[in-house]
């Protein structure tokens, strides 16, 4: 898959769309989700032009990856949900309904989020 730089989130970086940021470096932009899935939904974009995570763990340089998930637990501790816990979310392709070709991660908290998966719906 090639990147598409007209996707929602590369606009969001180059400011074309504003967003409810909530945390900014030179790796990373992360905003509060639209349609949140939990209190706490924000969504970490790293600033490059990654589809994947399969695609930003292989051509991103040794830096952006530090500096990617390194902000990923300055985000939990800035939004409050370090201590209480949260569930970090990525998709990787069609299989895994990934709507948007620019690599991200979702950090959900706030609340008791359950199991993951229920293994009666694995193979259905």
């Amino acid at each position: 898959m090639s990147y598409d730089t007209t996707n929602i989130f590369a606009k969001i970086l180059r400011k074309e769309i504003p967003c409810d940021a909530v945390y900014e470096d030179e790796y990373v932009l992360a905003f509060r989700d639209i349609e949140p899935a939990a209190p706490v939904h924000v969504l970490i974009v790293p600033k490059g032009d990654f589809t994947s995570f399969h695609d930003f763990t292989t051509h991103a340089d040794a830096a952006m990856i530090e500096g990617y998930f390194t902000a990923i637990r300055q985000i939990a501790e800035k939004v409050g949900v370090a201590e209480t816990g949260y569930r970090l979310i990525t998709n990787h392709g069609a299989d895994a309904s990934q709507t948007v070709p620019h690599f991200h991660m979702h950090l959900l908290g706030g609340k008791a989020l359950g199991g993951l998966i229920s293994s009666d719906k694995l193979y259905r």
